[in-house]
C-alpha cells in the first residue's frame, strides 16, 4: 500500500495509520498459536509438569485480559501513538526473555511481557483507525483489514513453529518476535500519527486496580478449578475475590469523574451485543481450537506441521472472507451479517462431532473450511460496530472494553471446556478399556495415571502389548469428551447468535444537527453521499446513550 500522498510526497495520515494498526495487531497475536503448538516440545525440553505447562500460555492470557483497559486510557490520555510504541517494546522485550528462557519459570516471564504487549497494542491499533478514519462506512473496510492481520497471525504461527520445531530448538519460536516489533517502533516514529481523546479525560486509578484485581481473580480461579477441582481453597478464595473486586469496579466507575470504562456505554444496545457476542464467542472458539489441537495430536497422531495445515484452513477462510465482509458493512446491516456469521460458526461445530480417530483430512477440511467462513463473518462487524456504537471521544474505551470482555471469555475457554472435556472422557475411561480387553492391575494403572497427570500421561505408558488397545480406548474417551465440549461450544454460539437478534437494532439515520467537531481539527460529521453523520458514527444506533 502507498503510505504518501502523491501531491506532497508526505505519509497519508490514514494508510499510515492503517499500516501500522494491521502490523501492530499481527505482533500482538502471534505467540498465540505459535506457542501452542509447540508445547510439547516446551514440556520435553524444560521438564515441565501439565500443570506448569498450562501456565505457559496462561501466563500470556492473564495481562492481556487485566490491562487491555487500562491501555485504552493510557492511549486516550497520553496519546496513542506513545502506548502503541510501549506496547511494540513490551512484546519485544517478551520474546527476548522467552527466548533465552533456561526454566518454565523465566518462560512464564516473557509470556506476561508478551501479553502485557498484546493488551496494550489491541485497544490502541483500533483507536488510532478510529480517529484516522471517522466515516464510519469506510472505517469497516479498515477494521477488515485489521481483522485480516489478526487472521493472518493466527495462520501463520502454527506454520512458523512446525518449520522451526523440525530443525531447531523450541526457544528459536520467538526469534521473529523480537525483530518485526523493533522494527515496527522504528517506522511508527517517523510515520505513525498520535492522537488522544478528547474532554480531559483522566487516569481513573481505583477502577484500573479493581477491574485488573477482579479479572486476574476470575481468570486464576476458573483456570485452577478446572485443573484440579473447584472446592480447593485457592480457587474458591480467588472467584470470592473476582465478585468482590467486580463489585468494587462498578462503585469506582459509577462514582467516577472520568471512568476507565463508561457504564452508560452499555445503554447502547449495539454496544451491548457485541460486548456478549465477544465474550461468549471467543470463549467458545479459543475452547475449541484448544481442544482440536488435542485431537490433532493425541487422537489422529499428527506432527506439529500436519496439525498446521489443518488449522491453516480455518485461517484461511476467515482471511479470504473478511474483505469481501467490510466492504458489505455499509449495505448488509451488522445485525444480519453477525447473526449469519454465528449460525455457520454453530453449524461447524455441530457437524464436528461426527468426527473419530480415522477421519480423513477431506472429510474434516470443509467442517474447517464453514468454521472460518463464520469466523471472518463475525470478526469485523463485531469489532466495528463495538467501536462504532458510542460516542466518538470514546472509541478507545469501547475497543478496549470489548477486547477485555474478548480475551476474558477466550482465557475462560480453555479451562471450561477442558474441564468438560476431562471429567467426561475420565468418566468414560473405564469402559472402554474393558470394552477394548484392557482389564486388571493394568486398567487401573491406566485410569490412576490419567487421573493424576491427565489424558496426555496415558500416551506415554510402558504398556508392552496392550499398548494399541489402550491408545484405542483412550481416542474413544477423548472422543466423548470433545463431543461433549462441541455442542456446548455450538450452544454457545447459538446463543451468542440470539443476543445479536435481540439486541442489535436495524441502523437509523442521525440528525444532522448532532454533528460536531472533535479535536485535531477534524469532524466526527463528515458526508457519505452528501448524507451528514452524527458525532456519534454508528453503524447501528446513533443515539446510542438515549
Amino acid at each position: 500500500m502507498n503510505v504518501t500522498t502523491p501531491a506532497s510526497g508526505r505519509p497519508d495520515r490514514r494508510a499510515a495509520t492503517l499500516v501500522m494498526a494491521c502490523l501492530g495487531v499481527f505482533v500482538a497475536y502471534l505467540p498465540v498459536t505459535t506457542v501452542a503448538v509447540s508445547l510439547p516440545a516446551i514440556q520435553t525440553a524444560l521438564n515441565a509438569s501439565t500443570a506448569q505447562l498450562s501456565w505457559v500460555q496462561d501466563a500470556f492470557v492473564l495481562p492481556m485480559a487485566a490491562f487491555i483497559l487500562t491501555a485504552g486510557v493510557f492511549g486516550d490520555v497520553h496519546g496513542r501513538k506513545k502506548v502503541f510504541q510501549a506496547g511494540l517494546l513490551f512484546a519485544a522485550a517478551g520474546a527476548a526473555v522467552a527466548l533465552s528462557a533456561q526454566s518454565v519459570q523465566v518462560l512464564w516471564l516473557g509470556q506476561a511481557l508478551a501479553g502485557l504487549g498484546a493488551a496494550t497494542l489491541l485497544p490502541t491499533t483500533l483507536a488510532l483507525i478510529s480517529d484516522a478514519v471517522p466515516d464510519h462506512r469506510e472505517r469497516g473496510k479498515f477494521i477488515g483489514l485489521w481483522a485480516t492481520a489478526l487472521m493472518a497471525a493466527l495462520a501463520v504461527g502454527p506454520l512458523i513453529a512446525g518449520v522451526i520445531l523440525d530443525h531447531a530448538a523450541w526457544r528459536w519460536i520467538y526469534l521473529i518476535s523480537v525483530p518485526v516489533p523493533l522494527i515496527a517502533l522504528g517506522v511508527a516514529a517517523r510515520l505513525l500519527p498520535d492522537s488522544r481523546a478528547p474532554h480531559g479525560r483522566k487516569l481513573d486509578w481505583p477502577g484500573q486496580l479493581t477491574a485488573a484485581l477482579s479479572i486476574t481473580a476470575l481468570v486464576y480461579g476458573v483456570i485452577e478449578g478446572g485443573a484440579g477441582s473447584f472446592t480447593d481453597v485457592k480457587v474458591m478464595v480467588a472467584l470470592f475475590t473476582a465478585v468482590v473486586g467486580g463489585v468494587a469496579f462498578v462503585l469506582a466507575e459509577r462514582r467516577s469523574d472520568s471512568p476507565m470504562l463508561d457504564l452508560t456505554l452499555f445503554r447502547s444496545p449495539a454496544f451491548t451485543a457485541t460486548t456478549l457476542v465477544a465474550m461468549i464467542t471467543f470463549l467458545a472458539l479459543i475452547g475449541f481450537f484448544f481442544l482440536l489441537s488435542l485431537y490433532f495430536g493425541l487422537v489422529q497422531q499428527l506432527d506439529t506441521i500436519q496439525a498446521a495445515l489443518r488449522l491453516l484452513m480455518v485461517t484461511a477462510a476467515a482471511i479470504v472472507v473478511g474483505q469481501p465482509v467490510g466492504r458489505l458493512m455499509h449495505r448488509v446491516t451488522p445485525r444480519v451479517l453477525i447473526t449469519g456469521g454465528l449460525l455457520l460458526i454453530s453449524g461447524a461445530l455441530f457437524s464436528l462431532t461426527g468426527v473419530d480417530a480415522d477421519t480423513s483430512f477431506a472429510s474434516i477440511a470443509w467442517r474447517l473450511v464453514l468454521l472460518g467462513l463464520g469466523i471472518g463473518t463475525v470478526m469485523t462487524p463485531m469489532t466495528a460496530t463495538a467501536v462504532a456504537s458510542v460516542p466518538y471521544h470514546q472509541a478507545g474505551m469501547a475497543a478496549a472494553g470489548n477486547n477485555a470482555f474478548r480475551q476474558v471469555g477466550g482465557a475462560l475457554g480453555p479451562a471450561v471446556l477442558g474441564a468438560l472435556l476431562t471429567t467426561k472422557a475420565l468418566d468414560t475411561l473405564p469402559g472402554h478399556l474393558t470394552d477394548a480387553g484392557v482389564t486388571g492391575t493394568t486398567r487401573q494403572n491406566i485410569v490412576s495415571t490419567a487421573d493424576a497427570g491427565g489424558l496426555g500421561a496415558v500416551a506415554h505408558m510402558n504398556l508392552g502389548p496392550n499398548t494399541g488397545r489402550a491408545l484405542a480406548a483412550l481416542s474413544d474417551s477423548f472422543l466423548d469428551g470433545m463431543r461433549l465440549c462441541l455442542v456446548v461450544a455450538g450452544s454457545l454460539t447459538l446463543l451468542a447468535a440470539l443476543v445479536c437478534v435481540l439486541l442489535l437494532r436495524r441502523p437509523r439515520q442521525a440528525s444532522s444537527s448532532t454533528a460536531a467537531p472533535v479535536t485535531g481539527g477534524s469532524t466526527a460529521s463528515g458526508t457519505t453521499a452528501g448524507t451528514p453523520t452524527a458525532v456519534v458514527v454508528t453503524a447501528v444506533d446513533p443515539a446510542p446513550n438515549r
